[in-house]
């Protein structure tokens, strides 16, 4: 009789989920992929972590663990998954209205002599960063122009300029055909440069320093300079704040914009929220670092399936904040964050019986 009674409990809570998932990919998608994309993503919310092997058993079904085991290998080695599918689905879910504000950034981690390198493109929104869209690339180190042109207008293609308010990205993404890419498209953005850098002021002619432009700066003080300049040949604005870096020591954080300067350290400080989505996705979550695959074909599809849970848990954050808000330490910061306090809560409903909960549950992945 118990036996029965699990079976029940896992098939009711199985076609829920499917039920939800198959109106999202119905038309595009068989009935057997959705299934496998409602296991997989229940059971990485469950183990948190990507090893196949832990995945396998948290899969609620009536097969052998090593039947699924096989099933995950098989999904990676052999069918095609539309990376495109999958950012309008996390398009779609977003919990705000365009025009959004992208960061731009790269994640990376070694599995033995292999550098797995992944661009990102995400939404920033209250303290994360949504990945939208990512490349993986065949190589260690700094992107290329080419690449960040192709994965922003991807984004373009699928979304529309219009959805984008601005663009947010570090040190590493300043180069003249790139800068030269965002001011003919007329994307607004807010990217930081060296120290270092050589501008020219268009006035005078003067080729100087950007810190020159700034260095009666004190520590916490926040100046915006006049006039266009030129970084890389390129016409920008300037601004520049004095700060303590993570080790304590003053130094120019120095931001190019398109416009509006005035906004421009304000703005920019949102970029760490993509920082947050990569400890989400890496040691705070779901673990994408113990991976053993190498293939960048493969490592595309696990990385798109962690993204649906990854936002999956993250609006049930947002949800439980909204009704028991979770506790701000005496340092001003929350004692954990949205998609944690979403994701635990997750693995308990999907370790219980509850099937309200549950119900519950699968309307934060509904885009109606």
């Amino acid at each position: 009789m118990a036996s029965r009674y699990m079976n029940t409990r896992v098939e009711s809570k199985n076609t829920i989920l499917f039920t939800t998932l198959s109106q999202i990919f119905g038309d595009k998608m068989n009935l057997a992929r959705i299934k496998f994309f409602g296991l997989f993503i229940c059971a990485l919310c469950k183990v948190q972590t990507v090893c196949f092997e832990r995945l396998a058993v948290g899969f609620d079904t009536a097969v052998k663990v090593d039947s699924s085991l096989r099933r995950i290998q098989r999904f990676m080695s052999e069918y095609l998954l539309d990376t495109n599918l999958i950012a309008r689905f996390v398009f779609a879910l977003l919990p705000h209205k365009p025009p959004y504000r992208l960061a731009l950034d790269r994640t990376n981690w070694k599995f033995g002599t292999t550098n797995i390198n992944v661009l990102v493109l995400a939404v920033v929104y209250q303290g994360v960063a949504f990945p939208v869209l990512f490349k993986m690339m065949p190589k260690f180190g700094n992107s290329s122009t080419r690449e960040r042109i192709e994965l922003l207008q991807r984004y373009i293609d699928l979304f529309g300029i219009d959805t984008i308010d601005c663009l947010l990205a570090d040190r590493e993404f300043v180069g003249n055909q790139w800068l030269a890419y965002l001011n003919y498209k007329r994307i607004r953005y807010h990217i930081r440069i060296r120290e270092n850098f050589w501008v020219v002021i268009p006035r005078n002619g003067h080729r100087v320093k950007a810190s020159w432009l700034f260095n009666r700066l004190k520590i916490n003080q926040y100046e915006f300079f006049s006039g266009i300049v030129y970084v890389n040949g390129q016409p920008c604005y300037l601004s520049a704040s004095k700060v303590k870096n993570r080790k304590g020591v003053p130094e120019l954080q120095i931001i190019v914009s398109f416009n509006k300067p005035d906004e421009a350290q304000s703005l920019y400080k949102e970029r760490w929220q993509i920082e947050s989505a990569f400890k989400a996705l890496k040691t705070s979550g779901f673990n994408i670092e113990d991976t053993h695959l190498t293939d960048l074909d493969r490592i595309n599809k696990l990385f798109s399936l962690v993204l649906i849970a990854f936002v999956w848990a993250y609006k049930a954050g947002i949800f439980l904040d909204s009704i028991c808000p979770i506790k701000i330490k005496k340092h001003g910061r929350k004692a954990k964050s949205l998609f944690k306090y979403g994701l635990t809560f997750l693995a308990n409903v999907l370790f219980s019986n509850d099937i309200d909960k549950f119900k519950e549950c699968c309307k934060f992945l509904s885009c109606t």
